[in-house]
């Protein structure tokens, strides 16, 4: 198996992700999430990098197709049932867990999960 290094050297793609995180979007590291995170008031805790996991897993498994909002707000919910679904999540994530946890995983929330409008004058 050919180092990083050739790998480089010979032209070939070369992908790297985030050590746990092998479906991260290529650009996207802990370190832009914590910061993000620390932004939006976040400590990430070891669920908040299990849902972010699971995003990111979710959007690979589901990348040639549109994502459906509904069956991803209930694989989230069946994931974390034990600890209280999806209303433990939005615990978790106040700005919701598809649309906030999609912007710390670095992956643009489906339509309809972010509503820019709500409770303003526009």
């Amino acid at each position: 198996m050919p180092s990083l290094i050739d790998a480089i050297r010979q032209g070939e793609e070369v992908i790297l992700t985030e050590p746990g995180f092998p479906h991260a979007p290529p650009d996207w590291t802990k370190q832009t999430a914590v910061d993000l995170a620390g932004q939006e008031r976040l400590t990430l805790g070891t669920d908040h990098w299990a849902t972010i996991r699971a995003l990111q897993e979710y959007y690979a498994k589901h990348q040639d197709g549109p994502l459906n909002t509904h069956e991803l707000h209930d694989a989230l919910d069946e994931k974390f049932h034990p600890k209280g679904g999806i209303r433990y999540l939005y615990g978790l994530f106040p700005g919701g867990p598809v649309a906030q946890g999609c912007r710390l995983a670095g992956l643009k929330a489906p339509a309809g999960t972010v509503d820019r409008g709500f409770g303003s004058v526009v």
